[in-house]
């Protein structure tokens, strides 16, 4: 024990000057704390109470002649005390158990002040012998009930339990062992245990101590040693152990036996715990001095150590340690706080003792961290790393890491500097900065070895205990490439991985293989960042993946009953267009197999104005001949001495002769697209008509052009395009196609070829004869137009159109002399009506019919006669009497188609559609004319706006 370092965590409180007070008369037999109140028990049967401070409160007489022993309780306000009163026989004894109520003071107006005494109670009776009290414990139950166990001198506890204010009580009693030597029977300490549902009661006497169990009855004894101890030496610590102080040593008992011992030497005169600390006033023999020692037990240590006066009581309250001397003089002690404690011991360099005190008495983690920073510094200080590291370490979690880190930049422990990085990353506590300082070190100590440990280490939920993306970089940076790959691929970083395969590796099959064991989704994001650099060292590889991403091979057989809606869940070439951006070829290539595969790709109309592009472009990014060729020379003449110019012109010849080559198999497949992709069914082309024309125009793709119009029925843009070439053959054979009314064409080109003739400049006198020709057939210039046009090119002759002009004044002729006998005919009809007009208006008419035209009797009175020689029975008419029934409908006839002209001149549109679609516009106007139809116009007379009625007039 002289080992055992001594401190001043205790002080001396209320400045050393405290006694009880002098209202406290006569002996004090007994004392107790609790809520806040010191209560003290006199030989003379006064009970007195002290407030904070030793102040005396109040008092009043509890018993008439002694106060034996004291409890104050916890929970409820209540006193528990016993005393000796008056004897009411001589049989009975004066000695009582009263319970006061602190609360509930005596009505006022009563002599003194004095609370409620709610139960007394006659401790012995017949069944309960008296004797003399040794030991006096009270335990609060469920209120109100109370256990109250009370030792005696004879190796008996009487213990009372019930509501002794109701007296609904019930009482037994517990036998220690029987001794014949009565001192060594005696109770010299008790103590209850509560643990759970299990009630158990220590009882102590000079020789044994036994233990109780009070839930099972009858109660069960148990004897747990066969030393005990005297009064005043015996107390219950925080964890329900039993302490018991003998001369030699303390001893610890818990339910199954005796457990550890200190070997405190003297007589232990008083015991007693407080907030883990053991105290003890132990007597030394050899100065006849007591000395009052604090003992931190785990510490192992002495919080403190005061020489005393002769010790009576002993209590705690208000978080203090009070000690009454026989004198009634005080102590007041109480225990510092854990700041001026700390201080003292850093002032000492007692770091440990620091740290095992703050973590003994339950210190918040912050605080233990402080204590451990320092602890750390101070060996740091003294040069001791590996040490300070171990103690920084404790502090993961409270000090901020850069902290440490700094400190060991400073003094290049790198090792050490590894460790705490290492604890904060198995912490979970470390940020993308301490990742990349970590794998640094790692890489400068070339420690391999923890360098995999590190990257392959895991969480609780198989998750990496560090930011990926910077330990990713940080491998890269080193050449650790494996090990990025490794973190890459186990975080389902993808795009890291491959990147780390490409850009730092150059493993482009491994890259490929990668990519395709990938899922589809993932898969097409890779490519789509990736594709560029794959394209232009593995292009027939990456082709063949992007065809299985875009259609699924594998999966092709099992998405056939799905196929159309399936295929809108796959990627579109659309979306890899930009990785060919510097490969043309590569593009054409991927898009013509997927074309092939796939024939109703929701993306076709984008494909195809792709592959129009590529197909009709003049120019594409060729290699260049050596990589054409894999180095070898075209020309062999090159190895026997030809000169550079020669083979540079020879080279040129050849790569200009490629490129034409390969420029026209390529608009060859745009023909083709264009025919291909514009079904006859369909009005529309599945790609951009529009984007197709400005491509084919931009690259004078004139077999496109020309597809493109005549689909497009724009025969005026075909026959251009062979005007602006110059194409008289192909002009003349494109007019004979698309100029044939017969077959939908339309015959206008004729007149739009005669007029490209005569504004030409040049002699073309065979053509012209050749589109006289079909013009003459078709009708479809007049021959002054045909004159007026040809007549601007000087370079025709007369003779070009002698022998059309000829035929065609022929033909005038006959017309016109068709059109002479049509009119006398005409003539003498007119003549012929006007001179029987004349006749019916001024001559008689003589009927001489004898039959009805109707029934064909002999017609009879009465009879109707018509002008036109009709005659009919009155009765074979009926009710219309005013016309001919034989020649009402011919008139009728006559009629209607009058009134329908007449309607069909207001239908303007019906005209001019008619003059537009005839070939002679003329002849329908002068038939209108002889129709009559035009020929009448509502002129308004000048008094028309007063009358209101209109004359009609002849005039166009």
């Amino acid at each position: 024990m002289y080992q055992w370092r001594k401190f001043e965590f205790f002080e001396e409180k209320l400045a050393g000057k405290c006694a009880i007070p002098d209202e406290v008369e006569g002996k004090i037999e007994c004392c107790s704390g609790g809520r806040g109140r010191i209560v003290i028990g006199s030989d003379n049967g006064k009970v007195s109470l002290l407030d904070r401070g030793l102040h005396f409160n109040y008092g009043f007489q509890a018993h008439s002649s002694s106060v034996l022993f004291l409890q104050q309780l916890k929970q409820r306000n209540f006193l528990v005390s016993i005393g000796e009163d008056e004897q009411i026989s001589p049989q009975q004894s004066g000695m009582c158990l009263k319970v006061f109520d602190l609360d509930r003071m005596q009505p006022e107006g009563s002599s003194s002040t004095s609370p409620d005494c709610i139960g007394i109670l006659r401790i012995f009776t017949n069944q309960f012998p008296e004797a003399k009290i040794t030991y006096f414990l009270v335990l609060e139950e469920a209120p109100p009930i109370l256990l109250i166990a009370i030792g005696l001198d004879n190796g008996c506890i009487y213990c009372i339990k019930g509501d002794i204010a109701r007296e609904r009580i019930t009482r037994f009693k517990l036998q220690v062992e029987n001794s014949s030597d009565k001192s060594q029977s005696s109770i010299t300490g008790l103590g209850f245990r509560v643990d759970g549902q299990a009630l158990q009661l220590f009882a102590v006497t000079p020789s044994s101590v036994s233990l109780f169990s009070l839930h099972v009855q009858p109660p069960k004894r148990q004897t747990l040693d066969q030393v005990g101890s005297n009064v005043n030496s015996v107390a219950m610590s925080d964890r329900l152990e039993l302490i018991i102080g003998r001369p030699e040593a303390v001893y610890f008992y818990e339910v199954d036996g005796r457990g550890p011992c200190w070997a405190f030497e003297g007589e232990k005169k008083f015991l007693g715990w407080f907030r883990g600390y053991l105290l003890c006033v132990i007597a030394d023999q050899r100065n006849g001095k007591n000395t009052f020692n604090i003992y931190d037990l785990k510490n192992r240590l002495i919080a403190h150590s005061i020489v005393v006066k002769e010790v009576s009581h002993m209590l705690c309250e208000w978080g203090n340690i009070i000690l009454i001397m026989a004198d009634k003089s005080a102590l007041c002690i109480g225990e510092k706080d854990m700041e001026s404690k700390l201080d003292m011991l850093f002032k000492k360099n007692l770091y440990t003792v620091a740290i095992n005190l703050v973590q003994s008495q339950q210190a918040d983690a912050a605080a233990t961290a402080e204590v451990l920073r320092k602890y750390g510094d101070h060996l740091y200080s003294k040069q001791d790393y590996d040490e300070a590291m171990s103690q920084y370490i404790l502090t993961i979690g409270h000090l901020e890491p850069s902290y440490v880190i700094q400190k060991f930049l400073d003094a290049q422990r790198i090792y050490n500097l590894t460790n705490y990085l290492e604890k904060l990353h198995e912490k979970g506590l470390a940020s993308k900065d301490h990742t990349t300082l970590l794998l640094n070190c790692y890489t400068k100590l070339k420690d391999v070895e923890k360098l995999n440990v590190f990257i392959k280490s895991e969480d609780g939920a198989g998750e990496h205990k560090f930011d990926v993306e910077t330990a990713i970089r940080v491998c890269r940076a080193a050449n650790y490439h494996e090990h990025a790959m490794y973190v890459a691929k186990k975080a389902g970083r993808h795009e890291l991985y491959l990147k780390i395969l490409l850009e730092d590796l150059g493993r482009y099959d491994e890259a490929l293989m990668y990519i395709s064991s990938l899922e589809l989704s993932q898969a097409g994001v890779t490519i789509k960042e990736y594709g560029k650099i794959l394209i232009e060292h593995k292009p027939e590889e990456t082709i063949e993946i992007l065809m299985r991403l875009c259609t699924e091979d594998g999966e092709s057989a099992k998405r056939a009953a799905s196929n159309g809606a399936y295929l809108s869940m796959l990627p579109s070439p659309v979306d890899f267009l930009n990785i060919f951006i510097h490969h043309p070829e590569s593009l054409m290539v991927f898009l013509e197999k997927y074309t092939n595969k796939v024939k109703d790709s929701p993306a076709q109309v984008e494909i195809h104005n792709t592959l129009l592009e590529l197909y009709l472009s003049n120019d594409l990014n060729f290699p260049s001949i050596s990589q054409v060729n894999n180095g070898a020379d075209l020309n062999p003449r090159v190895r026997s001495g030809t000169p550079a110019s020669s083979r540079a012109e020879s080279n040129g010849k050849v790569i200009a002769d490629g490129k034409e080559t390969d420029r026209m198999e390529r608009q060859k497949k745009g023909l083709q697209l264009l025919k291909y992709a514009w079904p006859s069914e369909l009005e529309q082309p599945l790609y951009d008509v529009d984007l197709a024309i400005i491509l084919c125009e931009m690259n004078a793709f004139k077999e496109g052009l020309l597809y493109l119009y005549e689909k497009m029925k724009l025969y005026k843009e075909v026959i251009a395009c062979y005007m602006q070439a110059h194409d008289h053959e192909g002009l003349i054979s494109c007019c004979k196609r698309l100029g044939d009314s017969g077959k939908g064409g339309d015959p206008s080109l004729w007149a739009d070829l005669l007029r490209y003739f005569g504004e030409l400049g040049d002699d073309c006198s065979k053509e012209v004869k050749e589109v006289l020709t079909y013009i003459e057939r078709d009708d479809i210039l007049p021959p002054i137009i045909v004159l007026q046009t040809l007549s601007r090119n000087p370079c025709l002759t007369i003779s070009v159109i002698k022998d059309y002009i000829a035929r065609k004044l022929e033909q005038e002729s006959k017309l016109i002399e068709e059109d002479r006998r049509a009119i006398d005919k005409y003539q003498e009809d007119t003549s012929a009506m006007r001179k029987e007009i004349q006749d019916l208006q001024t001559n008689a008419r003589i009927f001489q019919l004898s039959k009805c035209t109707a029934c064909t009797f002999t017609l009879d009175l009465p009879a109707v006669h018509f002008m036109c020689m009709h005659s009919f029975h009155q009765r074979c008419l009926g009710d219309n009497e005013k016309e001919c029934p034989e020649c009402a409908p011919e008139y009728r006839s006559v009629l209607e188609m009058k009134r329908n002209l007449e309607q069909n001149s207001k239908d303007q549109d019906r005209f001019f559609q008619q003059v537009k679609s005839s070939r002679n516009g003329f002849s329908v106007i002068a038939e209108y004319f002889g129709k009559g139809i035009i020929s009448k116009t509502s002129i308004a007379t000048p008094g028309a706006s007063q009358s209101g009625s209109t004359s009609s007039t002849s005039g166009l």
